[in-house]
């Protein structure tokens, strides 16, 4: 292996870890706001002199989260050839824009939350399998010949 490739191969394995984690965080970001949002709302509604449209925000995390999880996973199964974090994240990341898309006048707020939940659980799982799976290697897999 080249100088040139193992410089590239160690920005990959960086670019994964780092991606990997920042998908985990916002999609424990998007599950949050789904579940706690509501509340913050009502409880600061006499504080606040404006109202955040609760969609939008969902909308925000989201359309940030999916290139970062495509991304993610696609480096970590170029990496490991693992499959399993790409079935775990495809459905994941369907499940939340479903959750969305389809809103809660069709699945109803709980069907919606649940969506969510379901959704952002298997997304961090897919990152945690993918960033486990490297540390566990210590990237070894990435100096084969």
């Amino acid at each position: 292996m080249s100088i040139d490739q193992k410089i590239n191969s160690e920005k990959m394995v960086k670019s994964q870890l780092l991606t990997d984690k920042f998908a985990i965080a916002l999609s424990f970001v998007c599950m949050v706001h789904c579940f706690f949002a509501p509340s913050i709302l009502i409880l600061t509604s006499g504080l606040l002199s404006f109202s955040i449209e609760n969609e939008i925000i969902h909308k925000i995390i989201l359309i940030t989260a999916i290139p970062i999880s495509i991304f993610a996973l696609c480096v970590g199964y170029k990496n490991h050839q693992l499959i399993v974090p790409v079935y775990f994240g495809s459905i994941g990341l369907f499940l939340l824009v479903g959750a969305i898309a389809f809103d809660e006048d069709y699945y109803g707020i709980y069907g919606e939350s649940l969506l969510t939940a379901i959704g952002s659980i298997l997304v961090i799982s897919s990152h945690f399998i993918n960033y486990k799976t490297c540390k566990d290697l210590k990237c070894s897999c990435h100096h084969r010949h």
